[in-house]
């Protein structure tokens, strides 16, 4: 074992791999303190702002009790009233029958998809698929065929040649992927499944917030809630706060209640994150120019950055700019710190090997004269 340790590091470290853990402060819009210097901070999944917003401090509060933590799981006596308000509220806001509240959105991945497949069964991932739900897949024991990025012919292509092989079916991508900024094609992807008989799960952590008439997400803006059997998010991106949650069927949510490893053996989220979740959803409803604010400057930087001939991707919040090189992505981060920005290096295996990029997230509290000073900065090293 203490070889392997050593093989490991030696290796990551020649290639310019490693990461670290760096203690920051917090601050209101979308600034951090760190190493006695402040920063403006283009690495936040807080699109919306909200992780600040004196409502959610102020309903955790008000949800103190006399113990701080649930102190059991859900199915023994950690569920709340405020728990059943939250899953009320999440599935009428995604269209669907029911929903479930989990602890984090890689527990929720996991949990789900190991309880939904089985041994006998397969899964069709987007080959950009989040680490949580690869690992879910592995965990299940489902034949994991991927298809190729956003390629639904790819999809439809593997479902006709794998899908009778297999008991059930499950087809799953991301909406919004968190590294590529980029939007999967839903509309064909939802068709597909129901022509072969699959099962339908999509991640939403980052479209949540962001897209649609409400700020549902991208199924709600294209209108496929009654196509997608499963809809998973966070609320620890746009709504600011903690946890995740599962929107489907009532069927469904019983079984998953019943045989979701990750839900019944977790102690559940605190009464505290419950509340502070609930004031998000109420200014998520209540202050719709914080999404538009927030596209329209997404908008204006890919474009501004693209004119001036970086590489860059994405159509959402998240911009990423690739640079290829390790090296050199970590240089560009440095030298972005020295001018007071933000922007984390993000390298395989997170990314493929030759794909180093700069993930620039935005959130609504960057005004416009703080993009266009960005740009200036970013843009002077060419």
């Amino acid at each position: 074992m203490e070889r392997k340790i050593k093989d490991f590091l030696a290796e990551r470290r020649g290639e310019d791999l490693m990461r670290g853990l760096k203690s920051v402060s917090h601050m209101p819009k979308g600034r951090i303190h760190a190493g006695g210097r402040e920063y403006i901070n283009f690495s936040s999944n807080d699109y919306l702002g909200l992780s600040s917003h004196p409502a959610l401090a102020e309903a955790a509060g008000k949800a103190l009790s006399p113990v701080l933590g649930a102190a059991s799981s859900r199915l023994m006596t950690g569920s709340t009233t405020l728990h059943d308000e939250l899953e009320r509220r999440m599935a009428a806001f995604k269209g669907k029958e029911a929903s479930l509240v989990f602890n984090s959105g890689y527990q929720a991945n996991v949990g789900i998809i190991s309880a939904l497949c089985g041994k006998n069964d397969c899964v069709f991932s987007d080959r950009l698929n989040h680490a949580s739900i690869i690992d879910g897949i592995r965990l299940s024991g489902a034949a994991l065929i991927r298809f190729r990025h956003n390629d639904a012919a790819h999809l439809e292509e593997l479902l006709i040649k794998e899908r009778g092989k297999y008991k059930d079916a499950l087809v799953i991508t991301e909406t919004v992927f968190s590294m590529d900024g980029d939007i999967a094609p839903l509309g064909p992807v939802a068709s597909l499944s129901k022509e072969h008989d699959a099962l339908l799960m999509v991640d939403e952590a980052h479209a949540t917030g962001i897209f649609g008439e409400r700020g549902s997400g991208l199924v709600e803006k294209m209108r496929l809630s009654s196509d997608v059997d499963v809809i998973m998010g966070t609320f620890s991106k746009a709504l600011g706060a903690f946890g995740a949650y599962a929107a489907m069927s009532k069927d469904i949510r019983e079984y998953l209640i019943n045989t979701c490893r990750g839900f019944i053996y977790s102690t559940a989220l605190p009464p505290t994150i419950i509340a502070a979740d609930l004031a998000a959803l109420d200014i998520l409803e209540s202050e719709p120019w914080r999404r538009e604010k927030l596209l329209s400057n997404a908008g204006y930087l890919r474009e501004s950055l693209r004119e001036k001939g970086f590489d860059v991707r994405g159509e959402s919040q998240i911009i990423p700019v690739i640079t290829g090189d390790n090296k050199r992505t970590v240089l560009a981060s440095e030298k972005l710190k020295s001018r007071g920005y933000w922007v984390t290096p993000v390298r395989p295996p997170t990314v493929p090997k030759g794909q180093a990029r700069l993930r620039l997230s935005l959130t609504c509290d960057h005004d416009r004269g703080t993009i266009d000073r960005f740009i200036k900065d970013f843009s002077a090293d060419g």
